[in-house]
């Protein structure tokens, strides 16, 4: 494939998606490890570390319902109370030492924090998961989750929550969460906590 050709096509592919690793793009492109980074250089598109943190800087909502630290994963998009996406790199602590599979706690801690944290409110708790592994994820690959909130229904309410989270293009879990958030905001503004119920 003449340079130019390539250039364009990986141009494309990190449009498309810009979470693929150097070594996504090889298989892709059918060229080195090498050609990539030199291929990303000349077209001035960092090493994907840089392009999270750029991300991440550009665009998103404040989590409100649980402390950045405590999110399983690395949010790289948030609107609150519509979707938002989490990376999640599997390294040594997260696999089981005999097989290098991540140990599936791993893998639904990233989704589970990730519909808490999508939650416009100041509490957030899961109340239900119905859960799918749908391949095993192994040792230093990288899971993204792509979170939608459904419904949200009422100030006292639950909103429903789906997660998606891929290896690359393939699905690996899927969730869906059904989220408690408080009603504790809407009680202070509104003056008389028992105003509602008559």
């Amino acid at each position: 494939m003449p340079k130019r050709q390539r250039h364009q096509l990986l141009a494309k592919l990190m449009e498309e998606n810009p979470f693929m690793t150097d070594r996504e793009l090889t298989r892709h492109l059918k060229v080195s490890i090498q050609t990539i980074r030199l291929d990303r250089m000349e077209l001035g598109i960092p090493e994907l570390r840089e392009r999270l943190k750029l991300m991440a800087e550009r665009s998103y909502d404040t989590v409100r319902s649980l402390p950045l630290h405590e999110v399983i994963g690395e949010i790289v998009d948030l609107q609150l109370d519509k979707s938002g996406i989490s990376i999640f790199e599997i390294r040594e602590e997260h696999v089981f030492s005999r097989t290098g599979i991540a140990r599936g706690h791993h893998v639904f801690a990233q989704a589970n924090s990730l519909a808490v944290a999508i939650i416009d409110n100041p509490i957030a708790l899961t109340v239900t998961a119905d859960i799918r592994f749908i391949r095993p994820v192994k040792l230093d690959e990288k899971c993204i989750a792509k979170a939608y909130v459904r419904s949200i229904s009422g100030e006292r309410s639950k909103a429903k929550v789906e997660i998606f989270t891929y290896v690359g293009e393939e699905m690996v879990f899927q969730g869906d969460f059904v989220i408690f958030r408080s009603a504790g905001e809407a009680e202070k503004e509104g003056g008389d906590e028992h105003a509602d119920r008559h």
